[in-house]
C-alpha cells in the first residue's frame, strides 16, 4: 500500500508496510500511481502521451527504477504484522512502566472544556495521601518484571495542589530505586497558578518533563481557562511560565494548549506562545460530547487543514531564520521512528500504564478515570477486572477494521482509546473527525522532515 501527495513543493510518496518515504519527479509521481493496476506497456504509453518531451528510454528507465524499488521491499511492500500483533503484546502482559498518578483530584481553575470535570472526574474533590503514592509506586516496581525505567506522571486536577506529597512521593522513589534497579522519571503537568520559586528549583533537579498549560493567545486562554471567579488565568500564569522555561534553559518542557470551536486558526497561538520565548509546543484538538459549544465543526475542521500547513511553512521559514521551535505532532523519525511493537500495539493504555486515583483505584488511563466500567482493581490488590483488561490487550491497530486501509495506521497505531470510546461507545471504534487531523499532521510532519533532511 502507498500513499501519494503533493506539498511544500515535494511529490512525496509513502510505502506504508515498509516505511519507505520517496521524493519523486512529475513522471515518477504519475508512473507509480499506475504501477501496480495497469501493465508495462499501458504506463509506458500513458507517461509518453503526458510527457511528449521525454524519449522512451528515460520513461522505461524510469519505469525500471521504480520496479526494483518494489524487489527491494521498498515499494509495494506487503504488510506481513498482523500475525504477530497480538503476539508482542503477549510477551509484555503483566508488565507495567508507567503510571499516571492523580495526585489531586482537585483545580484552582474552572475550564468549561475540560474532560476532567474541573479535576473532580464527576466524582468528589480529593488529594492523594502519600501512603496511597507510596502504595503505587511500590505496586508500579511490583509491576514492572525487567525494566529498568520506570515513568510516572504527577497529574491531576492540578498537582500543585498538593504539592508536598509529590516532593515525598519523589524523594521516597530515589531512596529506593538503587536497590530495587530502577531509575524513576517523573513528569509534572500544571495549569501554573501555584508555580513558584520552589516548584520550579525542585521540578528542574527531579522532572524529565514538564507539561504547562496554556492555550496561546490571551483572550483564547481566558476565554475558557479561568478560576472560579471567572477570571482569565493569562496575566498570573505567563510571566511565571517564562520564568520556568528559562531556568530550564529552554529543554524539557512543553507548552500545551487546546484549540477548540473557539480558535480553529490555531496558528495565531501558536506565534504567541513564540513571541513569549516558548519554543517547545504542543496544540491539541477538543474532544468533547458533540452538544459541547467548544466542539470542533466540519467548517472548522476545513480551517484546522489549513492551519497545520501554515504551521509546517512557519517552522521551514523559522528554521532558516536560525530560530527552530518544535511542534510536538510534528516530531518524527524518518530513518528510525517507534520500533515495529509500538507502531502495532498502541499506547499501552491499560497494560503497560494505568491511571491511578487518589484513593489507589487503577484505571487504563487518566481519559477512563470516573468511569466505574472501566475500573480495574486497586494498587493493593491489583488488576481484578480482567475481562477489562483484555479488551486493552487486544486493542491494536489491527482490533479496528477501519484501520486497514488506512496509510497512516502504522504512525498512529490504532488511535486513543479513550477518544474512540468517548465517539463511539467502543475503544475499538474510529473517532473520525481524529482521524481526519492526524492523517493531515503526518503529511505535513512527514514534509518537514523531508525539508529538513535536503536541506543538510
Amino acid at each position: 500500500m502507498i500513499h501519494q501527495y503533493k506539498l511544500g513543493g515535494y511529490n512525496i510518496v509513502l510505502d506504508v508496510c515498509s516505511g519507505g518515504v520517496h521524493v519523486v519527479d512529475d513522471v515518477a509521481y504519475d508512473m507509480i500511481a499506475m504501477y501496480e493496476d495497469s501493465d508495462r506497456e499501458t504506463v509506458l504509453s500513458a507517461m509518453a502521451e503526458k510527457y511528449p518531451a521525454l524519449e522512451a528510454a528515460e520513461l522505461e528507465r524510469c519505469y525500471g527504477q521504480i520496479t526494483g524499488l518494489a524487489k527491494s521491499g521498498k515499494l509495494f511492500a506487503p504488510d506481513t504484522f498482523e500475525p504477530m500483533a497480538g503476539k508482542l503484546k503477549q510477551k509484555t502482559a503483566g508488565v507495567v512502566k508507567a503510571l499516571c498518578l492523580h495526585i489531586a483530584h482537585s483545580c484552582n481553575l474552572n475550564c468549561s472544556y475540560c474532560f476532567a470535570s474541573q479535576g473532580k472526574y464527576h466524582g468528589e474533590r480529593a488529594l492523594m495521601s502519600f501512603e496511597v503514592g507510596k502504595r503505587a509506586l511500590d505496586f508500579l516496581i511490583e509491576n514492572s518484571g525487567t525494566r529498568r525505567n520506570l515513568e510516572v506522571d504527577f497529574f491531576g486536577g492540578e498537582p500543585l495542589m498538593n504539592f508536598q506529597v509529590v516532593k515525598d512521593l519523589v524523594a521516597y522513589a530515589r531512596s529506593i530505586e538503587k536497590e530495587k534497579g530502577k531509575n524513576f522519571r517523573f513528569t509534572l503537568t500544571t495549569n501554573g497558578v501555584l508555580v513558584d520559586e520552589d516548584v520550579i528549583e525542585f521540578a528542574n533537579k527531579e522532572c524529565h518533563n514538564v507539561v504547562l498549560s496554556l492555550d496561546g493567545r490571551k483572550e483564547v486562554h481566558d476565554r475558557f481557562r479561568v478560576d472560579y471567579a471567572g477570571k482569565g488565568s493569562w496575566d498570573k500564569i505567563v510571566p511565571k511560565f517564562q520564568q520556568f522555561v528559562q531556568a530550564r534553559e529552554g529543554k524539557g518542557y512543553y507548552m500545551r494548549g487546546t484549540f477548540t470551536h473557539a480558535n480553529p486558526d490555531f496558528l495565531e497561538d501558536i506565534k504567541t506562545m513564540l513571541d513569549l520565548g516558548f519554543r517547545e509546543l504542543s496544540m491539541e484538538p477538543v474532544v468533547c460530547a458533540e452538544d459541547d459549544p467548544s466542539r470542533l465543526t466540519e467548517e472548522d475542521l476545513a480551517i484546522v487543514m489549513e492551519q497545520y500547513e501554515r504551521l509546517a511553512e512557519l517552522m521551514l521559514r523559522k528554521d532558516e531564520e536560525g530560530d527552530p521551535f518544535t511542534f510536538y505532532h510534528y516530531m518524527i523519525d524518518l530513518t528510525g521512528g517507534p520500533c515495529i511493537y509500538k507502531r502495532i500495539s498502541g499506547c499501552g493504555s491499560g497494560t503497560e500504564y494505568m491511571a491511578v486515583t487518589p484513593w489507589g483505584d487503577l484505571y487504563p488511563c487518566h481519559q477512563f478515570v470516573g468511569d466505574d466500567k472501566f475500573k480495574l482493581g486497586d494498587i493493593w490488590q491489583g488488576v481484578t477486572n480482567k475481562p477489562c483488561q483484555a479488551e486493552f490487550a487486544a486493542c491494536n491497530v489491527y482490533a479496528h477494521p477501519e484501520c486497514r486501509d488506512c496509510w497512516a495506521r502504522l504512525y498512529c497505531s490504532g488511535g486513543c482509546a479513550a477518544n474512540a470510546y468517548h465517539a463511539t461507545g467502543s475503544v475499538t471504534g474510529v473517532y473520525e473527525d481524529g482521524c481526519k487531523l492526524f492523517r493531515k499532521r503526518m503529511e505535513c510532519a512527514i514534509m518537514v522532515a523531508i525539508a529538513r533532511a535536503l536541506k543538510k
